[in-house]
């Protein structure tokens, strides 16, 4: 009968062992969102609280500049955006880091210095940049884009806007008016410096990370034949097409949450 016990007793050690290994090896992922120039975390707040609702973990990265955060223009760089990212990922790990346009160029960055917690990088009608390119270098090459018209910089205060009467058009051109509306009359001025300035990424980092995106076929910002050519020198091969302008969060948001949730699992 003590034999019995003794044996009974071990088997049940190594099953609960084992289960506790199971359950740290599957450790639950965290969506983090990182939005692009011009924007603000709370472009992104419907599309976050419809994923918790399926639930995923959403953590949504306001950079530094942009919203309510009050940080100086002349203080922002590139690795200003890299590690506010960085500390809202923390210890995290399996983190499926979501960048939206310029922030595609963000996240790349940060899975070249954050390789082993990143699970995969998702680009939304993102830059998706190679070792050595800024948006400023890869941009140039957009014969799509209609944004350069409305481009307007100011050099002594080193920011760059979009002309108000250009928004609704470069940005919006499927969203409700009102929204479109809103949009063009809070948007505001985007550091200049980051970018300009080119990311340094290898292919034993950010190149070892799985990758998807989501090509918006109607963006006036980041024209398709860009987006496409950007995919194929990433060699992502995981790609959705979405009829939808620059900002698929505003009128195509149901489609873009079923994408990502889809992504996380």
């Amino acid at each position: 009968m003590k034999a019995k016990f003794i044996i009974t007793a071990l088997l049940l050690t190594t099953f609960i062992g084992s289960q506790a290994n199971t359950n740290s090896s599957e450790e639950k992922n965290t969506i983090v969102i990182v939005h692009g120039a011009w924007s603000k975390a709370a472009d992104w707040e419907n599309v976050s609280n419809a994923l918790k609702s399926k639930d995923h973990e959403v953590l949504i990265v306001n950079l530094p500049g942009h919203g309510d955060d009050k940080t100086p223009v002349n203080t922002i760089t590139m690795q200003t955006y890299v590690d506010a990212v960085k500390k809202v990922i923390g210890t995290k790990k399996n983190i499926i880091l979501v960048g939206h346009s310029f922030g595609g160029i963000v996240i790349s960055q940060v899975a070249e210095e954050l390789p082993k917690q990143i699970q995969k990088l998702i680009y939304i009608a993102a830059y998706i940049p190679k070792d050595g390119e800024s948006l400023l270098s890869i941009a140039q090459a957009d014969s799509q884009s209609r944004i350069g018209q409305y481009l307007k910089v100011n050099e002594k205060e080193g920011t760059v806007v979009i002309a108000k009467e250009g928004v609704i058009e470069v940005f919006a051109a499927d969203a409700p008016k009102h929204i479109g509306d809103y949009i063009a009359s809070t948007i505001q001025p985007e550091p200049l410096l980051p970018l300009t300035t080119p990311v340094k990424l290898s292919s034993t980092q950010f190149g070892k990370v799985k990758k998807a995106a989501l090509l918006t076929t109607e963006d006036n910002t980041i024209g398709i034949m860009l987006q496409e050519k950007m995919a194929k020198d990433a060699g992502i091969e995981n790609l959705v097409f979405l009829k939808a302008s620059h900002t698929p969060f505003i009128a195509q948001a149901e489609k873009l949450i079923q994408f990502l949730s889809e992504q996380a699992k």
